[in-house]
């Protein structure tokens, strides 16, 4: 089964920047309190959905905002990448690529989400 994380300084501020993003709901999984270990639960995440995914707290120093990836890039299918990328920078991410349209593929954005990683949403010429 799929899975992936994110790793974040301050858990409570991440879950706040991914649950309005993408109205993820998050569990707190039981036996992962010391790391803050929540269970991402949303649209195409989940138990029940092919993929799964947890939030915790970083163990380390975050990567400078603006360096190069450290880890792998997570994107995810919203509905409007312009709504979504706006929604991102006015509640706590940055820039790391504006909207842009890629023929054949859709309308695609990354934001850093203030925790030292960069996500992506993309808006399919077919819709999501």
């Amino acid at each position: 089964m799929p899975h992936f994380e994110i790793h974040a300084a301050d858990v409570d501020a991440a879950k706040s920047f991914y649950g309005g993003l993408f109205g993820w709901r998050f569990e707190p999984m039981k036996g992962g309190e010391a790391a803050s270990y929540h269970l991402i639960e949303g649209r195409d995440i989940g138990q029940d959905k092919g993929v799964t995914a947890g939030i915790m707290a970083r163990m380390g120093d975050a990567p400078a905002a603006g360096s190069a990836i450290r880890g792998g890039t997570m994107t995810f299918a919203v509905e409007d990448c312009d709504a979504s990328y706006a929604w991102a920078l006015e509640n706590g991410g940055a820039e790391a690529l504006p909207p842009v349209d890629y023929p054949g593929v859709g309308r695609c954005a990354y934001v850093e989400d203030g925790q030292g990683n960069v996500v992506g949403m993309i808006t399919s010429m077919e819709g999501n």
